[in-house]
């Protein structure tokens, strides 16, 4: 017989509460600490040792001795047989692992800071601060002593419960961003890395851990991101003794012989499903919003004119265009690329931010009073970071690029080296002259190249750039572009109120992409505009009343030829942009649920009101369903015992072919009566549908009589 031996460690605990989620915390026997619960909120009388410990495994054969924890800084030294957190090398080069050692702790309402160290190696500052929405926001800082030098470090290691197998992220490409995909922990590590130097279109820094049952609206997750727009790399691990855990980091692969700090990593749990944690995650952006201010931030309809005119700018042109969209209801005009000196295509100009006297001999000023005259808006594109070879600015500072000499061009440009303070310095004076001369309240901030060379420095300093503009341009709103979508995350967001989700304005993509980046992004944060008739980037060309009623669900906006359009067409849009500027501080105000529709061609979301007295269902047909009527499914968020009152929108867009004899009176414009938990077990069934056609269906709460 077997006798075993008593190793209990001594055990010291924190906890962070708020009403809903509990985060509790652990130092073994004087070492780092380690996040040993994060989610249901707990009793005040919960025996923190004894949950600490079980989070610990029993040692079994074959295993080193110790009882190892998972510390939020995991170390090798310490037994730890995953992925380390923090590594260090000394003079030499050679591995100097840390045996970290907790010196000290501070605790206030809502956080808790450490000191640890090995005081011959490394310190390190680790913060924890549970929020009032329930998200959990962890920060770690480093700094190396003794001629020792940082060769990585996370921000932070976390462990994934065992009841959530299932690992879901998002992939992608240009045109083609937020592409679902999932796949299960397995021993070993799932890896994703972004190298371009900034996020990148297939690889937004969040991951989301599901329960087997877990849903759209029911079921337990959990969820993280990394607040960082440049290089980074998440590892999700299981280690032979079953346990999981997760890291995030910026990818940065210099030795640093100095402080280093990691961006915030963000968590979220919820047992309501994943709705729960989008309507969690999404409280960042909005926050950022709402401390920032802005003079405007009613989300104005856009006009943009690049896929009108791209390079070809005429004042009068584009005065004609801008009369026509203002008609069609749009409230803002940005002026894209082509409006600076020599710019007539992509091979030029990029670094010379003056206006092109020869396109504009009065410079902006006759456009912008035509605009203002219209009651529209002014916005302008700008691509600060990037420079053409063929440009003045180059021929002057050929030595302000960024990465090695003989690196590949992307879009015939190259990148300026933001580390140099004599770069931020330039765009910031050549920004701030236009920003100062015309009445700009909007800037479409572009960026079309990956990085060759991109460092952390380039990301920090271009946040210290937004910063100063932001400061000294306090009603002016900036959108994040990278070529559509290759830059969005919550770093990015600190200093932008827009994200320009994709270059693709096919409503078909679209639909999709708006979707699934809704797990992360506030609706009213993501632009989507009707294309032209036919897609520059798809070749499709879909209906009206879907390109319109796709972009109403989000920051609305046009980016077509308006002088194209049919009478029908004109009179499609013009409803549609009513609609959405009469209904756009319901929507950006509501909660938004993705909803589970019973069919892989209907793409279904429900906006509701925060005490369920309104909501609004988009039901988007993207292809045709495999059985020949609409499925019906449960919508959410409503108040089960009220009664609705329920109409279609727009009837104009749902097809007679498919509908000979109506169930029921929406078709006619007439109004049903359901109660909220018919309606959330399924009572609604739409009418069928063609491929490319999106309903739209108001609900709003009777008084409460007769139920």
């Amino acid at each position: 017989m077997v006798t075993a031996k008593s190793t209990i460690p001594a055990v010291e605990c924190w906890r962070l509460d708020t009403a809903t989620r509990t985060a509790v915390f652990a130092s073994f026997d004087g070492g780092a600490p380690a996040l040993v619960h994060f989610g249901r909120a707990l009793p005040e009388q919960e025996d923190l040792r004894a949950l600490a410990l079980s989070s610990l495994p029993n040692v079994s054969s074959g295993q080193l001795d110790p009882l190892v924890p998972l510390t939020l800084a995991p170390t090798a030294i310490s037994g730890w047989q995953g992925h380390p957190g923090v590594v260090i090398v000394d003079a030499d080069g050679a591995a100097a692992e840390p045996d970290l050692r907790l010196i000290g702790s501070e605790i206030l309402s809502d956080r808790i800071s450490w000191s640890v160290a090995d005081e011959d190696r490394l310190g390190l500052s680790v913060e924890a601060h549970l929020d009032d929405t329930g998200l959990l926001h962890l920060r770690i800082s480093a700094a190396p002593a003794n001629r020792h030098r940082i060769r990585s470090l996370a921000a932070g290691a976390v462990p994934i419960p065992a009841s959530m197998p299932r690992i879901l992220d998002h992939g992608g490409r240009w045109t083609g961003e937020f592409q679902r995909q999932e796949t299960r922990f397995r021993v070993g590590q799932h890896v994703r890395e972004s190298r371009e130097g900034r996020t990148g279109h297939a690889h937004f820094p969040g991951v989301t851990f599901v329960a087997e049952s877990c849903g759209e609206n029911t079921g337990e997750c959990m969820g993280a991101t990394l607040a960082w727009s440049g290089g980074h790399r998440m590892i999700a691990e299981e280690i032979p003794d079953g346990r999981r855990q997760l890291q995030f980091s910026m990818l940065d692969e210099t030795l640093h012989d100095g402080p280093v700090s990691q961006p915030e990593m963000i968590l979220a749990w919820s047992d309501k499903g994943m709705n729960g944690l989008s309507r969690a995650f999404q409280t960042v952006p909005r926050g950022f919003f709402a401390r920032r201010k802005p003079k405007s931030p009613a989300r104005p309809v856009h006009y943009n004119c690049w896929e009108a005119v791209y390079f070809r700018h005429s004042i009068e042109e584009l005065k004609e265009i801008a009369t026509t969209a203002a008609e069609l209801g749009a409230e803002r005009f940005v002026l894209d690329d082509g409006w600076f000196k020599g710019r007539n295509d992509d091979t030029t100009s990029l670094g010379d931010w003056t206006v092109d006297e020869a396109k504009y001999p009065q410079g902006l000023t006759p456009l912008v009073d035509h605009l203002l005259a219209l009651g529209m808006r002014f916005g302008i594109w700008f691509e600060p970071e990037m420079v053409n070879h063929d440009s003045d600015l180059y021929r002057l500072h050929p030595d302000w690029i960024l990465g090695p000499a003989g690196q590949p061009s992307g879009r015939n440009q190259h990148v300026l080296d933001l580390s140099k303070p004599e770069v931020c310095a330039y765009l910031f004076e050549a920004v701030s002259a236009i920003l100062s001369r015309y009445p700009v309240d909007y800037v479409k901030w572009d960026h079309n190249r990956i990085l060759t060379g991109g460092s952390v420095a380039q990301t920090q300093a271009l946040y210290a750039l937004l910063a100063r503009l932001n400061e000294a341009f306090p009603d002016v709103e900036i959108e994040s572009c990278a070529s559509g979508g290759g830059r969005i995350d919550y770093g990015i967001l600190a200093h932008t109120t827009r994200v320009w989700l994709s270059d693709s304005n096919d409503a078909l993509e679209r639909l999709r992409m708006q979707h699934e980046a809704s797990r992360w992004l506030p609706p009213e944060f993501q632009g989507s505009h009707i294309g032209p008739r036919h897609c520059h980037t798809s070749g499709r060309v879909l209906p009206m009343g879907f390109r319109a009623w796709v972009a109403a669900q989000r920051h609305m906006g046009f980016e077509m030829d308006p002088r194209e359009l049919t009478d029908d067409e004109t009179v499609t849009l013009k409803k549609a942009t009513r609609w959405y500027r009469d209904n756009r501080d319901f929507l950006f105000a509501a909660d938004l649920y993705r909803l589970e529709s019973n069919d892989p061609e209907v793409v279904a979301e429900c906006f509701v009101d925060a005490d369920a007295s309104r909501f609004v269902l988009f039901r988007g047909q993207a292809g045709a369903s495999a059985p020949i009527a609409a499925r019906p499914f449960a919508l959410a968020g409503l108040d089960a015992s009220a009664l609705y009152e329920i109409r279609l929108v727009n009837p104009e867009d749902v097809t007679p072919k498919l509908n000979r004899y109506p169930a029921n009176a929406l078709l006619e414009g007439e109004t049903l009566r359901l109660s909220g938990a018919a309606l959330m077990n399924g009572a609604l069934r739409a009418p069928n549908a063609f491929p490319a056609t999106m309903m739209v269906i108001e609900g709003r709460r009777l008084e409460k009589e007769g139920i």
